[in-house]
């Protein structure tokens, strides 16, 4: 289903969803809800408490729960949407990651399993192998950002290797088991 026009533009059922999920979850709308609950409340004596009464806050909040179910899982619908596709883009973007993991969504739950196991195996070895002192250093990270936005003219260097500040030049980090990973530079002090 389409939900924006040849312009580009939202669709007039995309725009009140929005409104009405973001609307319908602000402080404004559960004041507004309570006040309603309460003048309900002060109001029974006046009816004397009857079946009409009764009707009127049954009928209004079943209306009011049954369209928002639908208004807030097209938004959720949507959201879940754009995070798979930045985190598609976060792992086609990395050389180390497994380009299998993309369409990890259509596995079943048997094959889901079987990646949770493997991925709860490789955090297990990395909390044995690594100093949870140890973190990334902002000059790392103003490194990388400097690399990633500069035209080189080496085509062929890794994006997952780091820059030597000594030589401003990409200098990729071994490990121990012969694995190439980012270089930890700074300590976090307790």
């Amino acid at each position: 289903m389409k939900t924006k026009n040849k312009s580009g533009k939202k669709n007039a059922f995309e725009r009140f969803a929005l409104f009405a999920t973001k609307a319908a979850g602000s402080t404004a709308a559960f004041l507004m809800a309570s006040g309603l609950i309460l003048t309900w409340l002060i109001t029974g004596p006046l009816f004397g408490y009857s079946d009409t009464w009764q009707l009127v806050i049954n009928t209004g909040t079943t209306i009011i729960t049954f369209l928002m179910v639908f208004l807030i899982q097209k938004t959720q619908n949507k959201d879940s949407i754009v995070i798979q596709v930045k985190l598609n883009e976060l792992v086609a973007a990395d050389a180390y990651a497994s380009n299998r993991i993309i369409d990890v969504e259509d596995l079943t739950e048997e094959e889901l399993d079987i990646l949770h196991h493997y991925y709860q195996e490789l955090a297990e070895m990395t909390k044995k192998s690594t100093d949870i002192k140890s973190s990334h250093s902002v000059e790392e990270a103003r490194n990388r950002h400097e690399f990633k936005f500069k035209k080189t003219s080496n085509k062929k260097e890794s994006r997952a290797s780091v820059l030597d500040n000594k030589n401003n030049k990409i200098k990729p980090i071994k490990k121990k088991d012969g694995l190439t990973r980012k270089k930890s530079a700074t300590k976090v002090e307790k």
